[in-house]
């Protein structure tokens, strides 16, 4: 069951002041967004992602409004566990340890019977979407656990919606990221590791559009409205939400 709250929690202006934050996805939608509102928080960005260019553009926009961040190309869909392994070893010994992970990447190509998926497209979603996540996870979880309070958040989807028909790897992807968020807890309860979800309302994204073809754009919330609840669990504050998969509510 997912946690709901109206309203939105108040961020304050530092917290996430002296921590070093990776958002993965940072070239997208909610990953800009939430890049930003960390900076602005006062945290040092890690941003990862596969399109350079892309990442340039979110680095220069969140170095203005906060630290300088760092910029870590990755593609999750070719990253192996030996590369996460490095890229945690390097942000964690050249930044001052990881202090927080926002799962924001996602790949959906659009809505699609199973059964005329190409295995190949099946695997890759379900391994960028769920594998990828969680191998990133799993190289950074000794470097979280050294500092006194840390986060993991992913970010989900509403299982009432993504775990009806054709919605495919990325569908089943997200249900078992709900499932990840309540083990992974319960294994980390007696840690300064904090887990949890976030899952947003309908954004005015890419990927939501590849669903909603039709639908009137400007009727949904931007990402940037969901962005404060990023910093939110990110933070101390956010132990509130431990274990557990909250759903803002926002005004659209």
């Amino acid at each position: 069951m997912s946690q709901a709250e109206a309203p939105l929690p108040a961020v304050a202006a530092d917290a996430l002041a002296a921590r070093t934050v990776l958002v993965t996805g940072a070239h997208g939608g909610l990953g800009a967004e939430a890049a930003k509102a960390c900076a602005r928080a006062g945290a040092t960005v890690v941003l990862l992602g596969r399109r350079v260019p892309k990442l340039n553009r979110v680095y220069d926009a969140v170095k203005l409004v906060g630290p300088e961040p760092a910029l870590y190309p990755i593609d999750l869909a070719g990253a192996d566990p030996a590369d996460y392994v490095d890229l945690a070893a390097k942000v964690g010994s050249e930044l001052g340890g990881i202090h927080g992970l926002l799962h924001c990447a996602a790949e959906f190509t659009g809505l699609a019977p199973l059964e005329a998926t190409a295995p190949e497209a099946f695997v890759r979603n379900l391994h960028v979407n769920f594998t990828a996540p969680w191998l990133l996870t799993q190289a950074c979880l000794p470097w979280l656990r050294k500092v006194e309070d840390s986060a993991v958040v992913f970010v989900t989807d509403d299982p009432a919606r993504v775990g009806k028909a054709y919605w495919g790897a990325y569908g089943l992807a997200k249900q078992g990221l709900a499932s990840l968020v309540r083990q992974l807890s319960a294994e980390t309860d007696s840690t300064p590791v904090r887990v949890a979800g976030l899952e947003p309302g309908p954004m005015r994204t890419d990927l939501r559009a590849r669903a909603y073809a039709d639908e009137a754009q400007l009727r949904v919330p931007a990402p940037a409205a969901y962005a404060p609840a990023c910093v939110h669990l990110l933070s101390p504050a956010g132990i509130a939400h431990r274990g557990a998969i909250w759903a803002p509510r926002v005004p659209a």
